[in-house]
Parts: structure tokens; sequence; C-alpha cells
């Protein structure tokens, strides 16, 4: 049985992104792992394996306009089922 079971994907778009600060706040707030959190200023790529993905997607909404959001269940996947 896995920890943390969404697999959670999207693009921020945004002004001023912080990468580490992203990462920050992610480590600090958030419960999950496999925490990816790229790019530069304007676009910021976020991967990361989470029970709570409407947290994800409240938290990068609030830094820019979100998209390409893909939230995999992958404990289903596991079992060989569609995520």
């Amino acid at each position: 049985m896995l920890e943390y079971k969404f697999d959670t994907q999207l693009l921020i778009d945004g002004h001023d992104l912080d990468e580490d600060a992203i990462n920050d706040y992610f480590t600090e707030n958030l419960k999950g792992d496999c925490l990816l959190a790229v790019g530069d200023e304007d676009l910021i790529k976020i991967h990361f394996h989470t029970n709570e993905p409407w947290e994800v997607l409240k938290y990068c909404a609030s830094l820019g306009e979100i998209y390409d959001v893909v939230v995999e269940n992958m404990e289903r996947q596991e079992n060989g089922l569609k995520g």
C-alpha cells in the first residue's frame, strides 16, 4: 500500500515565481513526497505525491494560472486499473 496515493502534476504560469520558496512551502505545509518544483520566474513545473491533491491545486493557483493539471491515483494503477 502506498503512503501517498495521488501523483499530482501541473504547470504554474506567473510572475516572480521562486522555486526555492515553493519548495519550502510544500515541505513545511503539505504532506507528501517526491516533490519536484523546477522552472524559472515565469513558469514552474510541479510534481508531488500526496493524499490531498486539492491542497496542492489551491496553493499553486494562488501563485498564478495553473494548467496541464494531472492527478493520477497510483493505488488504482498499482492494481492494474486506470489511474
